[in-house]
């Protein structure tokens, strides 16, 4: 009997570790985004809005920005749009590049593209 009441007590041990355990996990990669972004920053000379300008400037008006992010693409470090345009399907995405302000790249993504982006996004962000 005695014996029993030990092993539901480590079970019930062992549960309640584990969402502390994911927790702690999670927050790892959340630092590291953060010192990565934060080592971007330093070295970009471009800001954001400046950038924003830049990508809006070659797309129709009432064009909005989804999304934004500073990261390294294209051998270079870049202010990355998604964009919606009116009238279209799925989205614009344009790269600013935040050492020198010139467009690196302008592409559109179909939705199944961006899902697809998505699904590679949340594979890299489970990696060590």
């Amino acid at each position: 009997m005695r014996f029993a009441s030990m092993l539901v007590a480590a079970a019930t041990i062992g549960v309640a570790a584990h969402p502390l355990a994911a927790q702690q996990d999670t927050s790892h990669h959340v630092r590291k985004a953060a010192q990565k972004a934060n080592s971007l920053k330093a070295q970009a000379r471009i800001t954001e809005d400046s950038a924003r300008v830049i990508a809006l400037a070659g797309l129709p008006a009432g064009s909005m920005v989804r999304e934004s992010e500073l990261e390294r693409e294209k051998g270079t470090i870049v202010w990355s749009f998604d964009i919606k345009a009116p009238g279209r399907t799925g989205i614009e995405e344009v790269l600013v590049s935040a050492l020198d302000a010139h467009v690196v790249s302008k592409s559109h993504e179909t939705p199944k593209m961006e899902a697809a982006e998505a699904a590679r996004d949340r594979r890299a962000a489970k990696k060590p």
